[in-house]
């Protein structure tokens, strides 16, 4: 018999809703028929979407993973291989439900492996797929849909990162029209960005440099100069006015020099932003200072030193009467010894009264003093001004000029304890500094107690330093025996991966490479004789003085630095 349909009776019943090869939507009447078509739409559209979120996925691991400096090689092949898995798997299994679930559990697996170690290098307020990044971005959405929860500041908080512009006055007093005035401008989220970037990335300073087409962008880490993303110069130009908003800067004024400061909420604590600007061939630059209280150095053991240099830069702290000099180039953490020195006192038994331009670090117990040149007042005037105030010790930011110099010798010399600075190469070249700004010599004699010369090398990451052999000619070109030194510590030269910890810079941190001159009575009189620098270089010789350059061979030989890193910064 012929088949059913064929116009003759046949053997077969007719199919009672009748037969396709393809997909049918609908029934009765309303019934489509696609014919032909052997994949089945309805089970096709939730592949596609998988698909689609693959495809999402893998851009997100890619852009994150690089900018973390997170193994991007490791991560973008994990997602292609797991991408073809879970295809193979959805088109193999016979079962179609069973393949979509294990096509969906490759992707949530991968996604979710990456997701975890990322979070264990971020701070907290940058993990995602936690119970507050989930419900910043619930936030998120339902305000695009104009639906608020928790008032606007909660929904501000949940855009971008985590951080809040604090806008200040001349006087560094809280402003908060500034901070309201700059949140609706172009290019704040930008702003935000850039500031949140630098501070994870443990940057000192901030560098905005207009160029010809574009805005430059550069951070300082570790004493380097490091280039970021530029920004366009539409975008670029407003962010150096929102960043002049909040330093109360005048921002019609793009030529003359400016200054001011504002401040910013990170996770918790406030960290102060300094900012200089100034006019240049293709715009107006800006630099920012970073000074995050949660990376200073609160003690002497802190700085690196030996232990030994330890207790004799404790012992003249604690002298009652005398002056401590900090010698070196900018950035070379002068400030930050003499705060740790200052760390070292008892604040509740001694007045201490510091001077300072700016203000770096707050204090507890301590009574900070910022110098305002535009208002006249200076360090000497203040100076004389804090002398008044029967102050046990005293710290000026810079001996920068005669008459500051002058005055501090005379503190010095009546019973105060002076801490200062000074810009010299070395400690010998300090104390002729002095004499240079007309400080007469039985007046330097008797007044300075020591002098610490300092520069800071990077610190080698420990995590992916390598070691290696050094030439014998560079050890006895050193002074060191070449047959104790076994190896020398470098950062790595070929890296299969980046290493997580330093953001694959080989380095992570700073540590000093200190010259301490005592000053002892035979040294006194030689300054007061006006001695030859050669002489008074042989006399701190004897008393066991050993060069910044000796002092960095042994962190050298410890592997804590770099020959190279050394000589970059010890000359």
């Amino acid at each position: 018999m012929t088949p059913a349909g064929s116009g003759s009776s046949g053997r077969w019943s007719a199919y009672p809703s009748g037969f396709d090869r393809g997909n049918r939507f609908g029934q009765g009447t309303t019934t489509i028929v696609i014919s032909g078509w052997y994949l089945s739409l309805l089970k096709l559209f939730p592949v596609l979407l998988l698909f689609v979120y693959w495809t999402y996925t893998s851009y997100w691991v890619a852009e994150d993973s690089h900018s973390l400096k997170l193994r991007p090689e490791f991560w973008n092949s994990i997602q292609l291989v797991g991408g073809i898995a879970a295809f193979l798997a959805v088109l193999l299994i016979p079962l179609y439900l069973i393949g979509l679930i294990v096509m969906l559990g490759v992707y949530g697996t991968v996604a979710g492996l990456y997701v975890y170690e990322r979070n264990q290098h971020v701070p907290e307020s940058g993990k995602v797929l936690t119970p507050r990044h989930i419900k910043g971005w619930a936030i998120r959405m339902l305000a695009k849909v104009g639906i608020h929860i928790g008032g606007g500041s909660v929904v501000e908080s949940t855009l971008g990162p985590p951080i809040q512009f604090i806008g200040k006055t001349r006087t560094g007093q809280r402003d908060e029209a500034r901070t309201r005035q700059v949140e609706n401008s172009k290019g704040y989220m930008a702003a935000r960005e850039l500031v949140y970037d630098s501070i994870l990335r443990r940057a000192t300073d901030i560098h905005l440099e207009p160029k010809d087409e574009e805005t430059g962008a550069r951070i300082r880490i570790d004493g380097v100069m490091y280039p970021t993303e530029p920004f366009d110069k539409p975008i670029g130009d407003a962010i150096v006015n929102i960043f002049k908003v909040l330093s109360a800067m005048d921002i019609t004024e793009r030529r003359r020099p400016q200054d001011g400061s504002f401040g910013a909420i990170v996770e918790g604590r406030e960290v102060d932003f300094r900012v200089a600007s100034q006019g240049t061939r293709f715009g107006e630059k800006l630099s920012i200072r970073i000074l995050d209280q949660a990376n200073a150095v609160s003690s002497l053991e802190q700085l690196g030193m030996r232990k030994q240099m330890q207790e004799s830069i404790r012992a003249v702290a604690h002298q009652p009467h005398g002056m401590f000099l900090c010698c070196g180039p900018t950035g070379a953490g002068k400030s930050t010894t003499l705060y740790a020195c200052l760390n070292s006192l008892d604040a509740d038994q001694s007045n201490i009264i510091t001077i300072e331009d700016p203000i770096e670090y707050k204090m507890s117990g301590v009574t900070q003093i910022e110098i305002n040149t535009k208002a006249n007042q200076t360090f000497a005037g203040s100076l004389r001004s804090v002398l008044r105030q029967d102050p046990d010790v005293v710290m000026i930011g810079e001996i920068r000029d005669e008459e500051t110099a002058k005055i501090a010798c005379q503190a010095a010399s009546t019973g105060h304890m002076v801490f200062s600075t000074v810009h010299a190469n070395d400690t010998i070249t300090a104390l002729y500094r002095l004499l240079d700004l007309n400080v007469e010599p039985f007046m330097l004699s008797s007044s300075v107690s020591a002098i610490l010369g300092q520069r800071l090398a990077r610190r080698l990451c420990p995590h992916c330093k390598e070691g290696y052999r050094p030439k014998p000619e560079l050890l006895k070109q050193a002074g060191l025996p070449p047959e104790k030194v076994k190896q020398f510590f470098r950062p790595p030269k070929k890296r299969e991966e980046v290493c997580t910890h330093c953001g694959g810079l080989g380095f992570r941190g700073r540590i000093g490479c200190f010259e301490l001159l005592v000053v002892n009575d035979r040294m006194r009189d030689l300054v007061r004789d006006k001695a030859p620098m050669s002489t008074l270089r042989a006399e701190a010789r004897k008393n066991g003085m050993l060069y910044m350059k000796e002092e960095g061979l042994r962190l050298v030989v410890r592997g804590v630095t770099s020959v190279d890193e050394l000589m970059r910064v010890v000359k």
